[in-house]
């Protein structure tokens, strides 16, 4: 039992801070598919449940600290522009895959985005892009990936 739970909990951090680690490292270890999807998905989830309830303290925290910047840089206009294109579907969306778990969330934190809505896209998402990480490297990860790896 023990030697289960040791194999899931590397997947489960490295999926945390970078989503496509997650499946690589379940095929890596030798778990089942669907144990890799779960535990992928839960370590998304785990960020942005963390971002959802913690997200607003954390910000005035990083805002008290940091010294002045202009508010409309190059990065922030891009970011707006972001929100107002594709708004929390399209963060969601991009999340895995650009922006990151932690990203996603500060990005829709910081435009208010009810904390419902937002773990229920993210959940979404993360099960969407899991599915397909987890499937393109179990089922192709023998012609794919080196040696190291498998």
């Amino acid at each position: 039992m023990w030697e289960s739970i040791l194999k899931v909990i590397p997947v489960y951090f490295s999926s945390m801070f970078k989503f496509i680690l997650g499946p690589i490292g379940g095929y890596a270890a030798g778990l089942t598919l669907i144990t890799t999807i779960l535990v992928t998905v839960a370590g998304m989830m785990t960020v942005v449940l963390l971002f959802s309830f913690f997200g607003d303290f954390m910000r005035r925290q990083v805002a008290r600290v940091r010294t002045k910047r202009p508010v409309f840089s190059k990065r922030t206009r891009k970011v707006v522009v972001l929100w107002q294109k594709y708004g929390l579907l399209g963060v969601a969306i991009l999340t895995p895959v650009i922006l990151s778990p932690i990203g996603g969330c500060l990005l829709a934190i910081s435009f208010g985005t009810p904390k419902e809505k937002l773990i229920f896209y993210m959940f979404v998402s993360a099960a969407f892009w899991s599915v397909l990480f987890s499937s393109m490297i179990y089922f192709f990860g023998n012609e794919v990936l080196p040696d190291v790896i498998r």
